[in-house]
């Protein structure tokens, strides 16, 4: 019985392979860049760390993060809505849970599906808030970075440079693959 050979490698596929084990960890990079932004957002949000919300402003200094944004910048079709949301408890809570849940999760690189798809809709909200956008048409980053996020949800990113692989090996994630 003939053992099959294996054939070797051409040059050109061992660029290949390089440019795709490269691409992994750009994808991972962008991951955990979005990871902080989300997480950093939470923490000047929460602490008042003086970044984009003074201290007398912060969350546990009884300050709303949503109030100032959603009562004075929405502008377009979805003003009305964005400013009957404008301070609200449930509002507060629901954001500022999405920020750490979706920073957390892609920071660690788990529950990357989850957090991708939490975090566009998330970004599509805050995109819709100001139609249109000010620099653009319709494009702006808030969609940009959405779009990033969909594409680290279809790329398996937090298997790099994170937790992804042990956590797609749990009994939960093998169970409801989407958890993933």
């Amino acid at each position: 019985m003939a053992v099959p050979t294996r054939r070797p490698e051409t040059p050109r596929q061992r660029p290949a392979a390089r440019d795709a084990a490269a691409a992994r960890y750009v994808w991972a990079v962008a991951r955990l860049a979005l990871g902080w932004v989300f997480l950093w957002a939470f923490l000047d949000k929460t602490f008042g760390l003086g970044h984009a919300t003074p201290r007398a402003r912060a969350w546990i200094e009884g300050g709303s993060p949503t109030e100032g944004f959603l009562k004075h910048t929405p502008q377009g079709p979805l003003a009305d809505f964005y400013h009957g949301l404008a301070g609200s408890a449930a509002a507060d809570w629901l954001f500022m849970a999405g920020l750490a849940g979706i920073g957390a999760a892609l920071l660690l690189g788990i529950g990357t599906r989850v957090a991708a798809a939490a975090g566009a809709v998330l970004l599509v909200m805050m995109w819709s808030a100001v139609l249109p956008p000010a620099d653009n048409v319709f494009m702006d980053d808030h969609l940009v970075y959405a779009v990033v996020l969909v594409g680290l949800a279809l790329t398996d990113a937090g298997d790099v440079l994170g937790l992804g692989g042990v956590w797609g090996r749990t009994a939960l994630v093998r169970r409801l693959p989407f958890l993933k």
